[in-house]
């Protein structure tokens, strides 16, 4: 027997089904990429852990439209040590969306906002909670096309139906006033009645700036962080770990 057929059928003793089928395609992307162990056990535990839900968590999950399967236990709290680990876990408990607060990512490219927007939605989809993922550039051209096609009142009340709505990169591109007005729209139409979660590089006093406009972001800052849980994340990018912990290594 062989050593990959040897895992194979431990894995699959331990009924761990999903892991048996794709660790060795996996294990030889990691080889290419040079990804670290942490995140290849990292990657397998995520596949199983989604296969192992339900149809109906899997069919919100679909609905949510991630970008990737992020989970909070996969997260290296170890390498972004500034970030608040003890308050991000609280928020997995999902108690922020039965009061209708909003989460504030604040942060750098790469310091882990949208791993950890992702695992939180993915915890809400677990509770069979309506999400939906979206870049705030994709989701306000959304907004653009359904004012052109006189749909935008019936698109703002599905974004209004949601449990929870995670706009990821604002302020990454350049927001016009046609599309500052409809982020205000979406932002209103949940206050107090939706979460939101929100990952963004702009600090509050770059708002006016960004939206070219001080007072329509002010009343977007007024709504959203009335109720909120801010998160500051910094240091180095999270994407490129695994390459820094190489080279230290090869130092």
């Amino acid at each position: 027997m062989t050593e990959v057929e040897r895992v194979r059928e431990q894995l699959n003793n331990l009924g761990l089904h999903t892991m048996s089928g794709i660790f060795e395609k996996e294990a030889e992307k990691a080889a290419k990429s040079q990804m670290s162990y942490t995140a290849f056990l990292g990657r397998l535990a995520d596949e199983e852990v989604v296969n192992k839900t339900d149809r109906s968590v899997n069919a919100h999950i679909t609905k949510a439209h991630f970008p990737a399967i992020k989970t909070l236990e996969s997260f290296d709290f170890g390498f972004q040590p500034s970030l608040p680990a003890t308050q991000v876990k609280e928020l997995a408990e999902l108690g922020f969306m039965a009061q209708a607060y909003n989460v504030l990512f604040i942060g750098p490219p790469g310091s882990g906002k949208s791993h950890l927007s992702v695992s939180l939605g993915i915890k809400a989809c677990s509770q069979r909670k309506r999400v939906l993922f979206a870049p705030a550039a994709s989701l306000l051209d959304q907004l653009v096309a359904a004012a052109v096609s006189h749909t935008l009142q019936k698109t703002l009340e599905l974004i209004g139906r949601l449990d929870l709505l995670i706009i990821d990169e604002l302020g990454y591109m350049p927001i016009d006033s046609q599309r500052g007005n409809l982020f205000f729209q979406v932002v209103s139409r949940r206050y107090e009645k939706g979460s939101i979660i929100l990952n963004t590089n702009k600090s509050f006093d770059h708002w006016g700036e960004m939206f070219g406009d001080d007072v329509i972001a002010s009343a977007i800052l007024d709504r959203l962080l009335h109720y909120c849980h801010i998160i500051p994340t910094s240091g180095p990018s999270y994407r490129i770990k695994d390459k820094i912990a190489k080279l230290k290594k090869n130092d």
